[in-house]
């Protein structure tokens, strides 16, 4: 008897080619017996449409006692066998005993069901030399074809791989199950409600099972002689396949009993053999279902004599102990499972499941103080490695608020509480600040005080100086020692990389090489792999870019493999700001807005894809969305965020403020900046805002303290190893020189600064300050073809990048100085339909979002002239707006 296994496309296709080979007049007339096999809800009934559709000819759907065919051709569908009376089996029997010429005979059935397994006639079953016999089971559904089912139900748009998962999961695979919940979704969130358009996001724990299942599973646990019944009770409580010891214990049964008892629930279908000696439910949601329908008591003693069944397995999964003694009333003892439980997920490097664990305990019932302690501390520890949680956030504050609380407690929980207030949260003076109480209660405790110290060594914070943060570390590095925990030691290993590093010091790269990537212990490990991602972050705004890269592989690496789930996603934030460093700008604002979705609601983390954002809309003359994602909500606020973040944003807002000739706010901008900047002490930090800093101080009109500016610029960097800052130095230079009219000596700066970029593989500063050495080379020799070609050069190399306005400017540049012989010659040159260059220029601009009055300052155009192009390249086009030009440009491209 021939299995067909192929997937039910193919396997469905091949059984229509079967019946119709059958039933051809010309064919040998050979009979056809097709057994369509499959548990409950697997999808029996709907392959017998299939296969009688659109067929011309007799085709005969009946049940077992139904009518049977007198002779051929006829196609014969006859469903649930399995309820057939011994006298219609006989019946049917009789017929396939002797079957006339072309007849395809399809029987459908549950093996679970049949009287006697195996044998779908019955006892007599047995098949004559002149029949083709086919089995075709249904089996349960994959992901794949669960997720096709969703697609069809919800739409698209509104199921995410985890939903297509959770009802795979939930429905155990069986089409029935999935075809109801879906329906159960669809009537809970329809497509016209307010979430209808939105992905759907489903927690398992919280699906019901449908009310066919409940009765399926139901009636056949009634069904279950009530002396066996507790073996299926005990499989609902388990909830995973068991074996038959495992059942039998948690059932209470001993010796021959469970045996017998597990044998009734196999043939009433209450059960099911689930491989490798084990048995259960076909899905969570039917042992759901069996679950709910025992009694209290009952439920309550199976799910203690549960929980001392998984205490004695080694390794003990003591989140389903603590799971089952909560079920059973015992307080106490789930507690005690929760803390081991989260203490094996912790030393597992999975932080995340022990936070959700830990935080659930909390919220719940009354705990004893001691035991209150040890769980908050827990939870803190674990929740600094892992992502945002307002409500471990909620938890934290509200324990260490508690008078009752011992000093040396509250100041480990208050630690851990400060940090991911520093963080996860974004809530960098409130976190300092509690780091720095910490500090206070945690005297004479070396472990957690040597991780208070060294947090606030870090340098990011506005709060203290750099010197301040580097007497921190050097206190926290003397404590570690005197600790002599490999953990804290290596969590202020990796704060000593970050503080030396961003300081410029050249032996920090020393401390880098002897984090300890190999350690047998998973938290050592995870604060190597923040180390690492730190020491990247630091390179990138050093200028080391391809040492960044290299940490960032190793670093990330490691703490996914670790478990450090924050310090991956740093990293991952850091590759998107060495990505716009060294020009790799093609698909990155699509990346960096896929991280600030994935980061959601963690302002720190999400600040390195923002401020990306709005540089790329800088360059593009975006000036809507650049102020937006600099400065809009979620953004990093300039007084509080991040110090290096918040120069670079300072930069780019002066940036625009120039372009804008609002020289008065420029001013302002690079004044409030400079003394943030100034405060830090920590001048490698200023290369992306020093050059515009002293150029809208110059343009205000105070030369004196724009010279002062660059000379504390250059006095920071002395004896630092800061590349890109040097690069910027000689550029800020070149800015002074330009603006004090010393033209000769600002082209020369201008050019060491756009040789240092071009040998980081900086394309864009290179392009900039390129750009700016050839534009003063011209003005001081207006026919100078090298400049002239080297402004085309670095139009050509801005249109590359994607950065449109500065492409714009540049070739507005070029246009005043090009020379005489390639001017065209007077009068309009005739282009029709078509978009001339300049239009073509202005249209590009316009559509980007710029006013008449900004493209006219970018281009040294009349605003009435960049009217009159505006309006050309509308009726050209053929178009009634700038937004619809915008619409229309993209499209063209």
């Amino acid at each position: 008897m021939p299995d067909t296994a192929a997937p039910a496309g193919g396997a469905e296709d091949a059984l229509l080619r079967r019946i119709t080979a059958a039933l051809a007049p010309e064919g040998p007339g050979r009979p056809l017996l097709l057994l369509v096999e499959g548990a409950a809800g697997t999808g029996k009934s709907r392959l017998l449409r299939r296969l009688a559709a659109g067929r011309t000819g007799t085709v005969l759907r009946t049940v077992p006692d139904g009518p049977l065919p007198g002779h051929g051709p006829v196609l014969l569908l006859v469903e649930d066998v399995h309820r057939a009376a011994p006298a219609d089996t006989a019946r049917l029997a009789s017929l396939l005993a002797a079957p006339p010429a072309r007849l395809a005979c399809v029987l459908s059935y549950r093996p679970e069901e049949l009287a006697e397994p195996g044998l779908v006639l019955g006892p007599g079953t047995e098949f004559p030399a002149s029949l083709t016999v086919v089995r075709h089971v249904l089996g349960p559904l994959d992901v794949a074809a669960v997720r096709r089912m969703a697609d069809h139900a919800l739409g698209a748009d509104r199921v995410t791989a985890g939903l297509a998962e959770t009802l795979h999961r939930a429905s155990g695979g069986v089409a029935q199950v999935v075809a109801d919940l879906l329906d159960q979704l669809a009537a809970d969130s329809p497509a016209g409600s307010p979430a209808g358009g939105r992905p759907l996001c489903v927690d398992a724990d919280r699906l019901d099972a449908p009310p066919r299942l409940n009765t399926l599973v139901l009636r056949r646990t009634a069904a279950v002689p009530a002396e066996h019944r507790q073996i299926v009770f005990a499989a609902a409580v388990l909830d995973e396949p068991a074996t038959s010891r495992d059942l039998a214990v948690v059932a209470g049964l001993a010796g021959r009993a469970g045996h017998d008892a597990l044998v009734a629930a196999l043939r009433a279908a209450a059960l099911q053999e689930c491989g490798d000696g084990r048995y259960g439910f076909a899905s969570p949601l039917a042992a759901a279902a069996v679950r709910g329908a025992a009694d209290g008591p009952d439920r309550e003693a199976l799910h203690r004599r549960a929980a001392r069944l998984l205490a004695g397995r080694q390794p003990v999964p003591w989140e389903r102990v603590a799971g089952h003694r909560r079920a059973c009333g015992d307080e106490r003892g789930r507690l005690l499972a929760v803390e081991r439980a989260a203490q094996q997920y912790e030393d597992a490097g999975e932080q995340p499941r022990a936070v959700g664990l830990l935080e659930s305990a909390l919220e719940t019932g009354t705990i004893p103080e001691q035991v209150r302690s040890r769980l908050a501390m827990l939870l803190a520890r674990c929740a600094v490695v892992g992502l945002r949680s307002d409500q471990t956030l909620k938890v934290l504050r509200h324990i260490v608020a508690d008078p009752g609380l011992p000093p040396a407690v509250r100041g480990e929980i208050r630690l851990d509480l400060g940090l991911l207030q520093c963080n996860q949260m974004g809530q960098v003076m409130e976190g300092r600040d509690e780091l720095a109480r910490a500090v206070e209660e945690l005297a004479g405790r070396p472990t957690p005080l040597a991780r208070a110290m060294s947090a606030l060594a870090m340098p990011y914070g506005p709060d203290a100086s750099f010197a301040e943060n580097v007497v921190w570390i050097e206190r926290a590095v003397a404590v570690a020692e005197e600790s002599g925990d490999p953990v804290v030691q290596a969590a202020v290993a990796a704060n000593r990389v970050s503080v030396l590093l961003n300081g410029g010091d050249p032996a920090a790269w020393q401390l880098v090489d002897r984090l300890p990537r190999d350690s047998d212990i998973v938290g050592s490990r995870q604060q190597t792999s923040r180390g690492l991602c730190n020491a990247a972050d630091a390179a990138v705004w050093l200028g080391h870019y391809e040492k960044s890269r290299a940490l960032l592989s190793e670093g990330v690496e490691l703490a996914a493999r670790s478990g450090a789930v924050y310090a991956e996603q740093t990293g991952r934030g850091c590759a998107l700001v060495l990505d716009w460093a060294t020009g790799n700008w093609s698909g990155l604002a699509d990346r960096c807005r896929a991280f600030v979705d994935e980061a959601g609601d963690m302002p720190y983390l999400a600040s390195d894809a923002r401020m990306v954002l709005g540089l790329l809309a800088l360059s593009r003359g975006e000036w809507a969305g650049a102020v937006t994602h600099l400065t809009g909500p979620g953004a990093a606020d300039l007084d509080t965020g991040p110090v290096p973040i918040s120069a670079t944003v300072s930069g780019a807002l002066i940036r625009m403020a120039l372009a804008h000739e609002d020289v008065a706010g420029a001013a302002a901008e690079a004044d409030a900046a400079w003394r943030r900047l100034r405060a830090k002490g920590l001048w490698a930090w200023a290369a992306e805002l020093a050059p515009w800093a002293v150029e809208a101080t110059l343009r205000a009109g105070d030369a004196p303290v724009a010279s002062a500016m660059t000379d504390e610029f250059a006095a920071g960097l002395e004896d630092r190893d800061a590349p890109s800052a040097e690069a910027a130095l000689a550029w800020t230079r070149g800015v002074l020189a330009e603006h004090t009219g010393e033209t000769a000596e600002a082209a020369a700066a201008y050019g060491r600064s756009a040789a240092a970029y071009r040998a980081l593989s900086r394309p864009y500063h290179e392009a900039l300050t390129s750009a700016a050495a050839a534009r003063c080379v011209l003005g001081l020799r207006e026919d100078d073809g090298s400049a002239v070609a080297a402004l085309s050069d670095r139009a050509t190399v801005f249109d590359s990048l994607g950065a449109t306005w500065d492409a714009a400017r540049t070739r507005a540049d070029l246009r005043l100085h090009q020379p005489a012989g390639e001017r065209r010659p007077p009068g309009r040159p005739g282009y029709g339909d078509v978009l001339s260059p300049r239009e073509t220029e202005v249209a590009e601009l316009a559509a980007a979002g710029m006013s008449n009055r900004e493209i006219a300052t970018t281009l040294h155009l009349s605003p009435r002239t960049v009217e009159q192009h505006v309006a050309r390249a509308l009726q050209k086009i053929g178009v009634h707006s700038r937004q619809q030009l915008a619409h229309a440009l993209g499209a063209a491209d």
